[in-house]
C-alpha cells in the first residue's frame, strides 16, 4: 500500500460531501473486504455477526471438501479457512475473537477429520500442528491470563491426540499448555 501524501490528503479534504459519498461507494462496490469493514465500522454489523459469518464459512470450507485425496482436499480447505479468520482480524481487530475463530477450527478438525492424519500426504497434519502452536501463542501473547485456563483442557486434548500419532509431530509442540 503506497504512502499517502500530503496533497493527496489536501485533495481529498476539497471533495464535496456528494464526491466522498460517490467515491466510497464505487470502492465498496469493487472491494467486499472494504464492504465489510465498513460496515462494521458503521455499525451495521456486529462483531458477533461478523464471528458468525466466518465460521459458518470455515464450517462449510471443512465439512465440504472432497477430491481424490481427501487430505491434500482439507489441506486447501485449511489454508482457505485460515484466510477466513485473517480477514475476520482484520475487519474487527478483535485477538479474542481471532483465537476463538483458530479454536473453532482445530474443534472441526479433531471432531470429523484426525483419521487424515495418518494420510501419506502430511500437509495437513502439519497444518493442524502448526495451528495449534499459533492459537496457544497467541493466547499467551494476546490474552490475559485468567483466559489461559479456559481453554488449557481443550488445548491439553489437542495436544494429547497430535503426541499420540504414529508420525512424528512436524513442529515443536509442548506435551501440555502451560498455565502461568
Amino acid at each position: 500500500m503506497p504512502a499517502i501524501s500530503q496533497a493527496f490528503r489536501q485533495a481529498v479534504k476539497q471533495l464535496s460531501d456528494k464526491e466522498k459519498e460517490a467515491i466510497i461507494l464505487k470502492a465498496v462496490r469493487r472491494d467486499a473486504e472494504l464492504y465489510d469493514l465498513l460496515l462494521f465500522e458503521l455499525g451495521e454489523l456486529t462483531l458477533e455477526e461478523v464471528y458468525e459469518q466466518a465460521s459458518d464459512k470455515i464450517h462449510e470450507l471443512l465439512l465440504n471438501a472432497s477430491g481424490r485425496s481427501l487430505a491434500k482436499a482439507l489441506a486447501k480447505a485449511l489454508r482457505k479457512a485460515l484466510k477466513e479468520v485473517a480477514l475476520f482480524k482484520r475487519i474487527t481487530k478483535s485477538a479474542k475473537g481471532e483465537i476463538d475463530l483458530n479454536l473453532y477450527t482445530l474443534r472441526l478438525i479433531f471432531g470429523n477429520f484426525t483419521g487424515q492424519f495418518d494420510s501419506y500426504y502430511k500437509g495437513f497434519y502439519t497444518a493442524t500442528a502448526r495451528l495449534l502452536l499459533r492459537t496457544m501463542q497467541l493466547i499467551r501473547k494476546n490474552l490475559h491470563e485468567d483466559y489461559h485456563l479456559e481453554y488449557k483442557a481443550e488445548l491439553d486434548s489437542f495436544l494429547q491426540q497430535i503426541h499420540h500419532r504414529e508420525k512424528p509431530v512436524p513442529v515443536a509442540l509442548p506435551h501440555a499448555f502451560e498455565v502461568e
